[in-house]
This record gives C-alpha cells, structure tokens and sequence, in this order.
C-alpha cells in the first residue's frame, strides 16, 4: 500500500464565528490525484491555503510526508507546489524572465529550473512575448510552471481550470495527467467543475459547509454510479424474491424506504415490472438511473443549492 503524502486531523478553520472548516480528515495516497469536491465557498480555498501555511489552522493536525509540527512541517513543504488563483506576475516581463525573477527571489538553485518549468506547461516557446499579453489559459499555465519550480513530490491546486476555454481546459488537462504518470506528482486539486475533475481524479474528497462528508476512491464512484433500475415498492423483501426465483437476479441492492436498485436485467424493465406486479407487488415506480460526479455530489448535499 502507498503510504500517505498528506493527512489532515479534525482540521479546523474558525473566522470570529464563521467555522471555514469543521474538524475535516483527508488522506492522500502517493501518486494520487486527489479531487477536491465542493461548492464556491465550502472550504476548499481555506484547506488549501492551511496546508501551504497560507493560513494558521484554529485546531486540528497536518501531517504532511508523515512529518507533523511546526518546525518538520516547515521542512516538508519545500517538497511541494502551490498555486491558489494565478500568482501576481509582471506584465512588461516574458515567462523565462518571470519565472526567473521568482527563482531568485526565492532561492532555487540553477537557472535551468526555470526553462524546465516551462517546457513542462508547453510555454517554453514563448520567446520574448510578455505576460500581459498572454490568454487566460497561458496565463493559468505559467502559474502552474511557478509551481512546479522546485519540482514539487506533492502539488496544490486551487480551481485552476476557472475561466479557462474548452482548448485550455485539455491542455491544463494533459499536464496533470502527465505530471501523475511520468513524474509520479501527488496532486490534490479543488473544483467545483465536476466533469471534468472526473476526467483527472482517481479519488474524492466532498465537502460542504465546512464538513468532510465523505472520501471515496474513483473505482468506488463508477461503482456507487453505474446504471440501473431503480424499482420503488411497497415490500422490498417480496420484491426481492420475485427477481431472484422469476428472473434469476442476483445484482441488486435494497435501500431503506422500500427501494430496489437492480443492476442485472436493464435490456428487459418490462420483464421485470411485469414479474412483480404478477406476483402480487405493489409498484410505484420504476426508473432508469445512472448517476455521475454531478449528480452524486448533490445528492451528498442534499439536491441542487446555488454556489
């Protein structure tokens, strides 16, 4: 089992009265992609700026490469990169010159570093042109080379794919995902943006309000989500029987109020509605579902809020 690049203890954020985030635990696998899941204002931005130091957490731990205290913690972040919201660059300034100003000033060691950065976020032929005249998605991307400086083991990201265009939202795309498997980054991402953080994730945390309400590992999701048939009665048990001894269902799963999810015969509902109302079955509703990240995410939340 890989061990964990980043846990959080009943992490805790208080502003006065405004409680940011409620004892929250995370855990992050090495070589993860970790998506962050919430609605604008849930949290995410606070445990972000907590881990990087950004912000001092009211209560709570962070351990962060098994290392947890001031002083160890300290230490370990200089093996990551962070990037909340595009970082203040200067506009008369190309992206080598940018990017070599920050390596300076921050003391990173070989002027390389800089021209690495670029290459990686496919800016490294940009030339002499400056950064105010860079799109959106450039612009985005050059935050993401800054971060990736000091070629980080664990990589924060902060809604980086906000505003971006479809094209910029693949590039951005591509880079993560180039990161994970060629560099083995660990990278733990917020959005709100939840089709395409289902294109890049292979585990989730959801938060809302503050709260941690749950993690689950991509696998799991596409699991929890898969199509079925969703069969509302008045006896679950009844109607539990009739599809194993009439239509030979074994894959299926009973929920409280008398809800059957059926996984097995989706080429057949008439079949099945059929068996049941023969045997005596009180149907009330019988429905086709297959949920994504969107709809799982709301029903944790209890349905559709404005952000």
């Amino acid at each position: 089992m890989a061990e964990n690049v980043l846990e959080l203890r009943s992490l805790t954020k208080r502003y006065g009265n405004n409680v940011a985030v409620n004892r929250a635990d995370l855990s992050i696998a090495q070589g993860e992609i970790y998506g962050l899941v919430g609605l604008n204002g849930a949290g995410k931005t606070t445990i972000i700026r907590m881990i990087s130091a950004q912000t001092i957490p009211t209560a709570g731990e962070i351990v962060l490469f098994g290392a947890t205290g001031e002083r160890a913690l300290s230490r370990m972040r200089a093996r990551t990169g962070v990037m909340v919201e595009t970082p203040s660059f200067y506009p008369y300034l190309s992206a080598l010159d940018n990017l070599e100003y920050y390596r300076l000033q921050r003391g990173i060691p070989g002027k390389h570093v800089a021209e690495e950065a670029l290459e990686s976020v496919g800016l490294a032929n940009t030339g002499k042109k400056k950064f105010k005249h860079f799109s959106l998605g450039m612009k985005q991307r050059l935050g993401l080379g800054l971060a990736l400086m000091n070629r980080p083991d664990l990589l924060l990201l902060d809604e980086p794919i906000n505003g971006l265009d479809p094209e910029g939202i693949v590039e951005f795309r591509n880079i993560l995902l180039d990161l994970s498997r060629q560099r083995q980054t660990t990278i733990l991402i917020s959005s709100h943006i939840l089709p395409e953080l289902s294109n890049l994730a292979t585990c989730y945390g959801f938060i809302d309000k503050g709260v941690m309400l749950e993690e689950i590992s991509a696998k799991a999701l596409r699991e929890k989500c898969r199509a079925c048939l969703e069969l509302q009665v008045d006896d679950a048990s009844k109607a539990s029987l009739v599809l194993e001894r009439t239509l030979g269902a074994q894959d299926y799963e009973v929920l409280p109020g008398n809800v059957i999810r059926l996984y097995g015969c989706l080429d057949r509902p008439e079949q099945v509605t059929q068996a049941l109302i023969q045997a005596g079955v009180s149907l009330r509703a019988a429905e086709n579902k297959g949920a994504n990240l969107e709809d799982y995410f709301l029903s944790l939340i209890g349905g559709v809020r404005h952000a």
